[in-house]
């Protein structure tokens, strides 16, 4: 651990400004060698760019080709803009969350690094799934890729995949894996000082929490009864809960990478570790119990409706006279 914390070390060249050791490995926007100074802005790495806008741009694409398919006063096309706004304001959080100088403040402070990850797992991805992109997204294609397409997604060996991975248990067991693993000391800490494992770091905390909302609320909810999604969400609240309450009490720095850059910006390392733990803590549990209320209000609603059309039947006589 010493050797790791000393190739991590950091110095204070300018007031209130921060500099990297040479040599120092970083995967965040707050990057510097020598005696460059790090800067707060805004990140752009190209391929993740790349990507969010090909995502935009293929939903987009999709969205206009279904629209002149429907009439603009019908059902499905009022559904459908519905899905359009969730699915923008996933997309906008997602972009903040990676883009925003939250992601280079994310490299000095715990904290930010906990805001950014939640912001990804509990606002950008039940947005995203709420959104039903894959569907439009195959609209985007033209007929032939489609077809083409279509017909892969129908074969043995991708709907076993597919089957086995959608299944609530089986997304459940890789989010709560993805949480736990990534931050246990080594892990975390190595994703700092490496790019290409902190961008996994990313990318399995936003496939997973898709997976799970999309057992959730999207599309594969069908696969489960609103007691099961419920019992999905109490229980991943229950966990996260428990994770973030050990972060919070733990007497000593889980996270030693943090210290220097803490200090530089006057911030006590072990309160920037605690205030990130106590936001998993939380704000991050109350969001899987607010969903979980939510389908239990849905699911009140659903076994009251065929209570209340029986009963009226009971009272109304057959020849609907007083």
């Amino acid at each position: 651990m010493k050797r790791v914390v000393a190739r991590a070390r950091l110095r204070v060249s300018l007031p209130g400004a921060l500099t990297f050791a040479p040599g120092v490995a970083c995967a965040h926007g707050l990057i510097a060698s020598g005696n460059t100074a790090a800067s707060f802005g805004w990140a752009d790495e190209p391929w993740v760019v790349v990507l969010m806008a090909l995502s935009m741009a293929a939903y987009a694409t999709g969205y206009l080709r279904l629209r002149r398919r429907a009439s603009p006063r019908s059902r499905s096309a009022r559904v459908r803009a519905t899905h359009l706004l969730a699915f923008a304001g996933g997309w906008v959080a997602l972009a903040l969350a990676l883009f925003s100088p939250l992601d280079a403040l994310s490299a000095a402070l715990f904290s930010a690094h906990m805001v950014q990850h939640e912001s990804m797992m509990l606002i950008a991805a039940p947005l995203l799934v709420m959104g039903r992109p894959l569907g439009v997204w195959m609209w985007a294609l033209p007929r032939r890729m489609r077809m083409a397409v279509g017909g892969l997604v129908r074969t043995h060996a991708f709907s076993r995949c597919w089957r086995g991975l959608r299944w609530p248990l089986t997304a459940w067991l890789l989010h709560a894996a993805a949480l736990w693993g990534w931050h246990m000391p080594a892990m975390f800490q190595a994703a700092l000082l490496h790019p290409w494992i902190h961008s996994l770091q990313h990318a399995s905390f936003l496939f997973t929490a898709l997976l799970f909302w999309w057992t959730v609320a999207g599309e594969g909810a069908r696969r489960q009864t609103d007691g099961h999604a419920m019992l999905s969400l109490f229980t991943t609240m229950v966990h996260t809960g428990a994770l973030g309450a050990l972060i919070t009490l733990a007497p000593g720095l889980w996270y030693p990478l943090y210290v220097e850059p803490c200090s530089a910006l006057g911030v006590d390392p072990l309160h920037d570790q605690q205030l990130g733990g106590l936001i998993m803590w939380v704000p991050a549990a109350a969001a899987y119990l607010v969903g979980g209320l939510a389908i239990a209000a849905r699911w009140l609603s659903n076994r009251s409706a065929p209570a209340l059309v029986t009963g009226q039947a009971a009272i109304v006589p057959r020849d609907g006279s007083p």
